[in-house]
Order: C-alpha cells, then structure tokens, then sequence
C-alpha cells in the first residue's frame, strides 16, 4: 500500500504538536497509523503480529512561509496629571 502526505517541520513552532506535522494530500487530515494497517489486514477481527516497514522518498520540498515582521513604531506619549474627580 503506498500512502502519500506531507510531512511539515516546524521546530520553532509555539506548540509541540506543531513542530512536526503529518497530513493526507487531498483532505489535510492527520493519519491514523492504527486505521491505516487494520487496512492492509482487511480489519477482520484477531491479533496480528505485524511488521511495518517505512520508506520515505521526498517527491517535492517547499519552504515554509517566514513569518511578516511588522515594525512598530511608538511614539513617547508625555504623561499627563489625571484629573481626579470631585466625590
């Protein structure tokens, strides 16, 4: 059975389950690996002792877009006496 995903790397990604990524090229789902072998045994019923080889063949790379880094620019804003209201 050969599979196809895109693998996303993100090692500075703010959370840990971004940092790397597996999706389906059609419906950007993450894989379930378990569904993915009761597949490949017909999901009938029993134990199996199975072995799953990985192959990894990398058919295009694109870069990961940069993230814009917008300049602020802040004025000094003079810090004015409040007013106190009269109670």
């Amino acid at each position: 059975m050969v599979k196809h995903y895109i693998l996303s790397l993100s090692p500075t990604a703010k959370h840990e389950w971004d940092k790397c990524v597996l999706r389906d090229v059609l419906s950007a789902k993450r894989p379930e690996m378990a569904k993915l072998i009761a597949e490949a045994v017909n999901a009938r019923s029993g134990n199996y002792l199975i072995s799953v080889n990985i192959e990894v063949k990398v058919l295009e790379k694109a870069e990961a877009p940069q993230p814009e880094q917008l300049a602020l620019n802040i004025t000094e804003v003079s810090e004015q006496p409040q007013l106190q209201e009269a109670a």
